[in-house]
């Protein structure tokens, strides 16, 4: 049975890791998607940048029903309702598109507006974002930035994403992200190209104990 909308955010919260796929090959794509699925991130972002991504994402939909797949990198109401008729669970973007949002409220899908300034993350929440995803986070003083929006905004659930590594991954859940979004940190195009399924499977897994650590600590406090 399909998850609503609900679940599919909670299972995000819960995982607090959404890989993001960049490759250029359909095939890669899927290997991708699978390893980090076993390796225990059973979430996969799909970006459009990838070449015959809608007909990937409709192959996971249908292959993988445990993972949820969504769409990133969209920039446009007619890129979004591509990606839903394709079977996408959650849309999001690299920056605030307000068109987009309100399309998936309307569609009654889970949406994940990309944010920088405090004005645009209160602006993407505002509008009824479900997530807010801080974007390029590393470029602008990394999990010190996330501490100081979660200053004024303790309610709005931030994923950090741009520039999150195994070494600043705790620094940004400690500073209070609800996720993070890795791409070549968690899937490198090298285990792609070699076909090296363990390797990125062991990435998955100790991101994943990096973020229950690290909540362990925030836990504490």
């Amino acid at each position: 049975m399909a998850m609503d909308k609900r679940q599919i955010r909670s299972r995000i919260e819960q995982i607090g890791i959404i890989p993001a796929v960049r490759i250029s090959s359909a095939e890669g794509a899927r290997f991708a998607a699978e390893a980090v699925a076993t390796g225990g991130i059973p979430i996969v972002e799909l970006t459009m940048t990838v070449p015959g991504a809608l007909e990937i994402i409709a192959e996971l939909v249908r292959s993988s029903p445990q993972v949820i797949v969504g769409a990133g990198t969209v920039l446009d109401c007619e890129t979004a309702r591509a990606c839903v008729d394709a079977g996408a669970q959650f849309l999001t973007g690299p920056g605030l598109d307000l068109e987009l949002v309100d399309f998936a409220q309307k569609r009654g899908l889970l949406v994940l507006p990309g944010a920088l300034t405090p004005t645009e993350v209160l602006t993407a929440w505002k509008a009824g974002g479900d997530l807010v995803k801080v974007y390029p986070c590393a470029e602008v003083g990394g999990d010190r930035y996330i501490r100081a929006l979660k200053g004024p905004f303790p309610q709005i659930p931030l994923i950090a994403a741009g520039g999150v590594t195994q070494r600043t991954a705790a620094d940004f859940i400690v500073a209070g992200a609800t996720a993070l979004g890795i791409g070549h940190d968690l899937i490198p195009s090298e285990a792609i190209r070699l076909r090296q399924a363990d390797w990125i499977y062991e990435l998955a897994h100790r991101f994943s104990k990096i973020v229950q650590n690290a909540r362990g600590q925030t836990d504490g406090h």
